[in-house]
């Protein structure tokens, strides 16, 4: 099945992960890391900066692909359509 993110395609066959993150900075010069939206949420207690979020698709080790929103919400419409087109391919 081939689904779409923003404007590229993939084949959920190759798909070895697919999960979203908030991207928050590591507190070295402008470095960034992915932690789970669970632990923000939770843990975070806003002791970190959050720079974005994103939807994180990863087709074996080695090719990895980023899709950054601004706001948890640009993102959860996103994650929205990919669950739309996975239903729809039931």
């Amino acid at each position: 099945m081939i689904i779409t993110i923003e404007d590229k395609q993939f084949d959920t066959a190759k798909i070895t992960q697919l999960y979203p993150a908030a991207v928050v900075k590591t507190g070295y010069e402008d470095e960034t890391t992915q932690v789970s939206l669970e632990w923000l949420s939770i843990e975070s207690k806003g002791r970190v900066e959050v720079v974005g979020f994103g939807i994180f698709v990863h087709l074996g080790e080695e090719e990895k692909h980023s899709f950054i929103f601004d706001t948890r919400e640009e993102m959860d419409a996103a994650v929205g359509r990919i669950a739309s087109q996975l239903q729809l391919g039931k």
